[in-house]
Formats: C-alpha cells, structure tokens, sequence
C-alpha cells in the first residue's frame, strides 16, 4: 500500500513539473504565425514583461494593431531606446520598413504582457 502511495506521489510530481514547464514556455515573449500569403504575412507578437523579443529586422512595411494596449520600447542591440510606441487597445499604427542595416528589440516595460497582431507587406518595394 505504501509502495502505490510513493508511486503515486511520483507520478503526479512529474505531471506537475510538466505543467510548470509548459506554463514558464508559454510565459516567454514569442511570435506566433497567423496567415502568409503572397501579399502579407501576419504574426500575433506577445511582448512580457521585461522580456524583450530578440534582435530582428524589418524589410517591409507593416501595421500593428493593438489587442490589448501598452507600451513599448524599441531598442538597439546596446539597449538604447530609439522609439516608443504608446499603443491603445484596438488602434492601428503604420510603422516604415527598418532602416537599412539596422536591427532592434521590442521591449515591454509594463507589468502586463502586450499583445499586438503584424500586418506586414511583402510586395511594397517598387
């Protein structure tokens, strides 16, 4: 009887452990694809809490809508803040194509996740 007790305390450990494990991947700030097609591409960004998403770039133009409004910071591979965007849930931005050779991180310094959707054109350049 013992024995099926340890067992059982084992087996639902694991399964804890496991959960926590999931929960803390899904804690991460992350891209998650949407739609592509020839003309677009859009991705949900869900920016945590000072964790910023990693160095990247844009070669088109791209909306960004916001689900659920925040702030962020973009910065530079230094940290350096070049611009902020104070978004409001439901509201569009238009942002241009990066500058070239340049590359920057969102950055979330709220204490809730940002969540936003990407509309980004693949065809834009003439």
């Amino acid at each position: 009887m013992r024995l099926k007790w340890i067992a059982s305390v084992g087996v639902m450990a694991t399964v804890f452990a496991a959960g926590v494990a999931v929960g803390q991947q899904r804690a991460a700030s992350r891209r998650e694809p949407q739609f592509e097609n020839s003309e677009v591409m859009v991705w949900k960004s869900i920016v945590m809490p000072k964790q910023p998403l990693a160095l990247h770039r844009h070669e088109h133009g791209r909306a960004l809508i916001s689900l659920n409004g925040g702030t962020l910071n973009v910065v530079d591979g230094t940290g350096k803040v070049m611009d902020v965007y104070k978004l409001e849930a439901g509201k569009a931005i238009w942002l241009e194509a990066d500058k070239a050779g340049t590359q920057h991180a969102d950055v979330n310094p709220g204490t809730q996740p940002v969540e936003v959707i990407v509309v980004q054109l693949k065809n834009d350049k003439p």
